[in-house]
């Protein structure tokens, strides 16, 4: 390869460093709980301690959306992902919400992976840019959330 590349590729940046630090950190402390169900509660803790963290207007989105989905989709566990709070099903991570603040954004984000059944037609959402919760975004959340997991 020539030495004359003049690639601007840069690598991580450091949230993106930082936030695959914290995902080593969540599988480590995962694998040294014994019971599932003592894995579950700690999860489920270290998702509230986590929305406590958050930056003010971060925190006060998190934790309406972490009420939404725990509301209407209780088959998903809270859990840690990369450093955000996530939901799992069956292990594996269905939504998320990301903070502005994390990755130095102007809007936190609610993401969905594949997982999610959210399938309309040949082209749909998987993330949504969230400025503020208000009672019809939480509806719109909630809707979202149950058909994800149906």
């Amino acid at each position: 390869m020539s030495s004359a590349d003049n690639s601007t590729y840069e690598g991580f940046t450091a949230e993106e460093r930082a936030a695959m630090k914290d995902h080593a950190k969540e599988l480590k402390a995962a694998a040294r709980r014994t019971s599932r169900e003592e894995k579950a509660a700690q999860a489920a803790q270290d998702v509230l301690a986590k929305i406590a963290e958050m930056q003010d207007s971060d925190r006060v989105m998190a934790e309406r959306v972490h009420a939404v989905i725990t509301a209407n989709a209780p088959t998903l566990a809270p859990k840690l992902w990369y450093g955000m709070p996530a939901y799992a099903l069956d292990g594996k991570v269905v939504c998320f919400f990301q903070c502005a603040d994390k990755f130095k954004t102007r809007y936190a984000t609610l993401g969905f992976s594949d997982l999610a059944k959210l399938d309309e037609g040949t082209m749909w959402a998987n993330a949504f840019a969230l400025t503020e919760v208000t009672a019809e975004v939480e509806a719109r959340i909630g809707a979202l959330v149950k058909r994800a997991v149906n």
